[in-house]
């Protein structure tokens, strides 16, 4: 049985054993993770995710050698939703399909988020680790 990326579950893990007073702090380290989009590429190209409170989109691709690549957009003025897609970004760059695939469901909640943020953020996040995956299912076969 595949496990998610070894990189992601060291973001993880750090998140967990972290003092809940600076798990917001750390959180938002990750909001400029994010590169712009591709030249090129637009809103058009990705997928929007409407449980998220902002506008966001995202795309994930299963490249020929089964590595993900993936792109999210996401405005600064929603700096939570931004380190969602951070984590994501930076865990999962050069992970397989099949690692992917593995990251738990629950993820943010590992993390100690649900103390730190509103529920709405975490199903936001949630939903975005969702629909990723879907995405990867999906050109994986």
């Amino acid at each position: 049985m595949p496990e998610m990326p070894t990189k992601l579950a060291e973001i993880v893990e750090e998140f967990a054993d972290a003092p809940r007073d600076v798990v917001l702090e750390m959180l938002l380290e990750y909001a400029d993770v994010i590169p712009p989009l591709p030249a090129g590429m637009d809103r058009d190209d990705l997928e929007q995710v409407p449980e998220c409170q902002t506008a966001f989109f995202l795309r994930a691709r299963v490249e020929p050698d089964r590595t993900v690549s993936t792109v999210f957009d996401c405005p600064p003025e929603a700096p939570t939703t931004r380190a969602f897609a951070g984590i994501l970004a930076e865990g999962l760059a050069g992970a397989s399909a099949e690692q992917v695939l593995a990251v738990p469901d629950d993820l943010y909640q590992r993390m100690g988020l649900a103390q730190a943020i509103s529920p709405l953020r975490v199903r936001g996040g949630t939903a975005i680790l969702t629909r990723l995956k879907r995405q990867v299912r999906e050109q994986a076969g």
